[in-house]
């Protein structure tokens, strides 16, 4: 009889601990499927904003379509609010940047015109004459401060300028035109 006792209780010690097992597992697996779907989602705007900067990269056109595999992942969770407000500033930025940037003029004397962003730019400019302006500035003057994707490509194009000496740096986050 003691013997029946003992292997009643082992029973039940071992059915606890498992049960207490399966919980923590339960718990374990609901945060690695929350961590999954995090990973595929970033996985997914990453892939997304690689694929915009090589198509606005020269030579390379559009990117390879993604593997199904990256299609399966980017299905299994989609990307967050502010991740997908993200991308979709990213792909207008670059649709509009890929659609005017360095194409030659109608009147074919060689000159190119630029992108409709960096022009907007340099009429701001040409207006704002010596005053310093902080990037966001102008992208508030050019109806560009909605959001920080938009706001970002104000500042990559002012940049460019700089680099390209159409303006000048007057300090940190400061531009102005460059002066005859």
């Amino acid at each position: 009889m003691g013997s029946v006792i003992q292997a009643a209780r082992a029973i039940e010690s071992t059915a606890e601990s498992l049960q207490e097992n399966l919980a923590r597992l339960e718990i374990q697996k609901q945060a690695l499927e929350r961590e999954l779907a995090a990973v595929t989602a970033h996985l997914g705007s990453v892939q997304r904003a690689l694929d915009v900067l090589q198509a606005l990269m020269p030579g390379t056109g559009p990117a390879a379509a993604p593997s199904p595999r990256d299609t399966a992942l980017v299905s299994v969770a989609s990307p967050t609010k502010p991740e997908a407000a993200r991308a979709a500033a990213i792909a207008e930025a670059a649709a509009e940047s890929s659609a005017t940037a360095g194409r030659s003029n109608e009147a074919g004397d060689g000159s190119t015109t630029y992108g409709k962003l960096t022009e907007q730019i340099l009429a701001y400019f040409a207006q704002a004459g010596d005053t310093e302006v902080r990037a966001r500035d102008v992208a508030s003057a050019l109806g560009r401060d909605t959001d920080s994707g938009s706001i970002n490509a104000v500042r990559s194009t002012l940049d460019r300028l700089v680099g390209a000496s159409r303006l000048q740096r007057a300090g940190r986050g400061l531009y102005r035109a460059v002066m005859p």
